[in-house]
This record gives structure tokens, sequence and C-alpha cells, in this order.
């Protein structure tokens, strides 16, 4: 699973809780990693394991949703829905398996408050199309990802059609998504960034000429922009005397196919601590030319007072001013020629992250996402039942 959104995921319903709701998520995994102690918050882990892919591609939701709707995660939303909730929140659609279960429950009189919420990560049925027609794969995958898609999209569309209330992780994603509605009930809540602030840095000659790409490249879509931009980037790297370090999970079989290949490109496996691993480079890289949604790793290393190079297509999301302080190629050959032109130009270097860091230190707010998901599902509960709103009152029930 992307790793950017369980963190979005995450920070949102802290921030919903820091809001003034009491927040319960429901999920697999451990809750080991959850934050201890958060007041209004519970982690509560599904039993069991996910469906394996082979069972899972039989079913008539796509395989994100068909993984996660096992017997058990449907008798734990079953205990749920025995209480009185204010929201249930669908947390992307793969938790659209829900959505029947959750209709019935705001049909009876114990639900008859409760706003439907979707909190989308992306416009999936672009990002599926997309990954389907510049997949490079036999027959037999194809037709797999087609049939997925098509299932994606009924399913995104159906959320966005029947929920209370939607939101977009980017304003372009909201503004497409819009078609889909007969409403205005939908906000844009981009990610707030609560990592770690490195200290005020100076790039100059000290530093390696390397440029870094930090990520998990599990999820199928990460791992095929990470391939196709190395194959563009490496030996035009290695002729320029750049080195391109990676640092995240890879899979075993992708990086075995790169190294065999590559010359500039190293692979440093996962980095605890990214800022000294960052203070290490010159560049930081998003190559994203597949999928849309917000790129959380834009804020990781923006944060981390490293300029950032990135394909026009990821942008998506980040204002205008802030896209003006970023190296940008609208395609991986440009996105490189980019990268190599800008590598020794230390003066421009140091205005571009210092200038990105100054506008994202206010724009990125974790709390502010929170006031704003509350305030608009307090609104629709009290158009929905006429009566006072209660916002210190709102609860959300979370499926992930």
């Amino acid at each position: 699973m992307n790793e950017g959104l369980k963190v979005y995921s995450a920070k949102l319903s802290e921030a919903l809780a820091q809001a003034g709701a009491f927040v319960r998520v429901l999920g697999f995994g451990g809750t080991e990693a959850a934050p201890k102690n958060r007041a209004r918050m519970e982690w509560v882990s599904v039993r069991g394991e996910r469906r394996g892919q082979m069972v899972a591609l039989l079913n008539r939701f796509p395989l994100t949703a068909a993984v996660d709707s096992t017997d058990a995660y449907r008798a734990l939303l079953d205990e749920q829905l025995r209480e009185s909730w204010d929201a249930i929140i669908f947390d992307s659609y793969g938790s659209g398996w829900a959505l029947d279960r959750c209709k019935a429950y705001r049909a009876s009189q114990l639900g008859s408050r409760c706003i439907l919420v979707h909190v989308s990560h992306n416009h999936e049925e672009v990002l599926w199309r997309s990954m389907v027609k510049q997949a490079e794969a036999g027959l037999p995958k194809r037709l797999a990802l087609w049939q997925n898609y098509y299932k994606v999209r009924a399913l995104e569309r159906r959320l966005v059609r029947e929920v209370d209330l939607v939101s977009a992780i980017t304003i372009e994603d909201e503004q497409a998504l819009r078609a889909h509605r007969n409403d205005d009930n939908l906000l844009t809540l981009t990610p707030g960034y609560g990592g770690a602030v490195a200290p005020e840095r100076v790039i100059d000659a000290s530093v390696p000429r390397r440029a870094v790409i930090v990520g998990s490249f599990q999820w199928v879509v990460k791992r095929e922009n990470l391939h196709r931009f190395v194959e563009h980037a490496d030996a035009r790297f290695a002729a320029a005397g750049i080195e391109l370090v990676v640092a995240g999970d890879v899979p075993a079989d992708l990086k075995q196919t790169l190294t065999a290949t590559s010359r500039a490109t190293r692979f440093e496996g996962f980095v605890s601590n990214l800022g000294p691993f960052l203070a290490q480079a010159r560049i930081a890289i998003v190559p994203e030319l597949i999928g849309g949604g917000f790129k959380l790793k834009f804020l990781d290393y923006i944060f981390g007072r490293v300029p950032v190079a990135t394909v026009d297509a990821a942008a998506a999301g980040l204002p205008a001013r802030l896209r003006a302080d970023l190296i940008t190629g609208g395609d991986f050959a440009e996105l490189t020629s980019a990268i190599i032109e800008n590598m020794d130009r230390l003066e421009h270097l140091n205005q571009l992250q210092s200038a990105a860091f100054e506008q994202a230190r206010t724009l990125y707010r974790w709390e502010d996402r929170g006031l704003q998901l509350q305030q608009r599902i307090a609104e629709l509960q009290q158009a929905r039942t006429k009566s006072p709103a209660r916002p210190s009152a709102t609860a959300a029930a979370a499926s992930a």
C-alpha cells in the first residue's frame, strides 16, 4: 500500500480529534505504531489477514476493496454500527465495500443523524485509466488491469454520488469529482505537515553532486514511475558525474533489474533519519509521471530544505507560487535535463530551497484540515436534523 496514504489518513484522523471529535479508526495491521495517549482517539485492529489477491480478483469490488472486505472486518464494522455515530468516514475508495452497510445504518433510527463522508486520496478513475494505458505488460495482465479499472470507476463514482460529503486531496481532484455530484458538498483537504524540520542550511561545493529519491515503491504506480525514471536518467547522470541515490522500500526484483544496468544509481534501503541523508543532497526528486493526488514527499523535501525537482503532472495541488520554486520538466527527459542543468547552480538552489520553505511553513498545518472537516460535518448534521449543531460532540468512525 502507498505509505503516503497511511500518513495522510493517520494525520487527518488526529487533526479531527484535535478539533474536538472522538475518532475511532478501524483497519488492518497492528496498532503499535499508532500515537499513544492521543486524546479522543481509538485505534482498532481487524483480526486476521486480508484476502489473497487471487481470491480478491474474483470479487465484485476492485482489488483494494476486495482484499479488505473479509468476514472479520464486516463483523467488526457491524459491531460499531450498534453504537450512535455522528459521522462515518470512508477512507479512500478501498473502504467502499462498507457503503451499503453504513447506508442501512443511517436509514435506521440509531443512525438517523449520521453523516457519510468519503475522504479521497486521488481521482482514482483517472489514475487507473492512465496506469492501464501506459502499462507495459502481457495480455493477461493488461486484461486484469482493465477489469480492475472498471471496478474502481464504478465504486468511486458510487461513493462520490451517494455520501453526504466528499473531500479531495487537491483542488484539481475536487473539480473533477464534482461531475459525479448534484450538490456542492465537496472540499479540498491538502495534506498538512507534522514531521521533522531541518535547520537552515547552505548548499555549497562540499555537498555531493547528488540527487535523491525517497519513498516506498511496493505500490505498482510508484514502482512503475521509479523504473521509468531511472531508465531515462541513469546514463545521462553518469555522463554528467551526478549520483542518484534511492532510499526506501524497493521490491527486490525491481532493484535487481535496475542495478544490473545502472551506472549512476545506487539503492540505500530504508533510512530511519532523513535529516542527515537529505543534507548530503543538492536536489530531491519526485518522479511521478503516472498517478494523481498530492505527493506527500514534496513536504518531506521542502521541510528538509532540499530543492525539489519534479514533472509538471506531479505538482497537482501545489499553489502556483510554490510551483515556481521547483525545478520542473514536462516529462522524464525534460526533468533529467533540468536536474543536470541546475546541479551546479548553487546560488539558485539555495534560493529555491529557502523560498519553498518559507511558503510551506504557513500553508501546511494539519490542525487547519481537522477544523475544516469537523465544521463541514457539523454543518451537514445541523442541516439534516434541523437542530443546533454540537461541534464539540461530533464523532467519527474511520474505516481504513
